[in-house]
């Protein structure tokens, strides 16, 4: 039986949180942050078995780069306290294959965000069981 298990939480510059570092951490990559001039490298990181960005319709194809597109987002929202992204991580029954966690994970992420005009970096990972993470 599986446990649910959902939490969501603000990527924001008030907690000091960089968007940037974030989806680094989350996609288990290497990116760079210009606005503080850092890279943050996360690739020795395990456990992430799917990442992707998905766009909604008629969203640049060029922010399907995950680097581009969190370098803009850091580049748009000047303020000090803004609010970079939302994080939501839920929980994907350990009874599922990898291949059909991942599917639930994009018709999830589909239909509660990116059918609603949101960018969203998704990121399915195995640890404690399956996963999902979106900042």
């Amino acid at each position: 039986m599986a446990i649910y298990h959902l939490h969501v939480k603000v990527i924001g510059r008030k907690s000091g949180s960089s968007a940037v570092a974030a989806a680094a951490y989350r996609s288990a990559s290497r990116l760079r942050d210009e606005r503080l001039e850092r890279s943050h490298y996360f690739s020795g990181k395990r456990g992430v078995v799917h990442s992707e960005v998905m766009l909604p319709e008629n969203a640049p194809e060029a922010w399907r780069g995950r680097e581009r597109l969190w370098k803009n987002v850091e580049a748009f929202e000047v303020r000090k306290d803004a609010q970079l992204a939302r994080e939501v991580e839920f929980a994907i029954p350990r009874e599922m294959t990898q291949a059909q966690g991942i599917e639930l994970a994009r018709d999830f992420v589909r239909g509660e965000f990116v059918g609603r005009g949101m960018i969203a970096d998704l990121n399915v990972g195995h640890g404690r069981g399956w996963h999902a993470q979106t900042p």
